[in-house]
């Protein structure tokens, strides 16, 4: 049985253009959820995307829903695909990629695998998964979600939550924290500069950050407590 879902809102073009200026790195400095596992990973370099969620249930080899959201997706949407565990056949490849590409996706991601990798590249497609497999879906007409609540690299995502992904990882943000998040980070990114221009200087990193004072104040502690 298949089951379709009205799209969900576009996230606000100000808030996504700041979202793009934050890595998840940096946010990682601050928050630890929302992060999918770290076999969700990026097949092209230096590539960093922000969209809004738009959602796909995939159970086993039936591509017919992934055709579907072909039809649905907006320039800018990141295509989130659930394989509900399915972990043998690739969930799209080259044709699917430029589809999307044409279609103006921003990225896919998928808790499985792809195929076509040297395609998906050429394309330009940034594509996120757990690896790849020569063995490919089919239309056969089962079953599918379109526009649900799915689990994908160990994180909820619903339909028009924040995405944000690069080389090191995905993040994924209620819609709400997008723009806090996001300015906590390139305020931080704009602090490292001044590190790195301090370290370029001669200083040395445990100076800089704090670190060895508090590792002095630590030991100072302890062999007081054993005095």
């Amino acid at each position: 049985m298949y089951l379709i879902h009205p799209m969900p809102e576009a996230l606000p073009h100000e808030d996504l253009a700041l979202l793009l200026k934050a890595e998840p790195a940096t946010i990682g400095h601050f928050q630890t959820t929302g992060f999918m596992r770290g076999d969700i990973r990026a097949h092209q370099q230096d590539v960093r995307i922000a969209g809004p969620a738009v959602t796909v249930r995939m159970p086993g080899n039936d591509g017919g829903i992934l055709h579907h959201a072909m039809a649905c997706v907006r320039p800018g949407d990141v295509l989130v695909i659930d394989r509900a565990g399915e972990a043998v056949t690739a969930a799209f490849g080259g044709a699917m990629a430029y589809a999307a590409k044409q279609a103006g996706v921003a990225g896919i991601i998928v808790d499985g695998l792809v195929t076509d990798l040297g395609e998906l590249r050429q394309h330009g497609m940034p594509v996120w998964s757990r690896g790849p497999s020569p063995i490919t879906t089919r239309l056969l007409g089962h079953e599918g979600e379109f526009c649900g609540t799915i689990h994908c690299g160990g994180v909820t995502v619903r339909p028009g939550a924040a995405v944000l992904a690069d080389e090191n990882g995905v993040l994924v943000l209620d819609r709400a924290a997008v723009r806090a998040a996001a300015q906590q980070a390139i305020d931080f990114q704009t602090q490292e500069q001044t590190t790195l221009a301090r370290l370029r200087a001669g200083e040395k990193f445990p100076d800089i950050v704090g670190s060895r004072a508090l590792i002095e104040r630590a030991i100072a502690a302890a062999q007081g407590a054993n005095a």
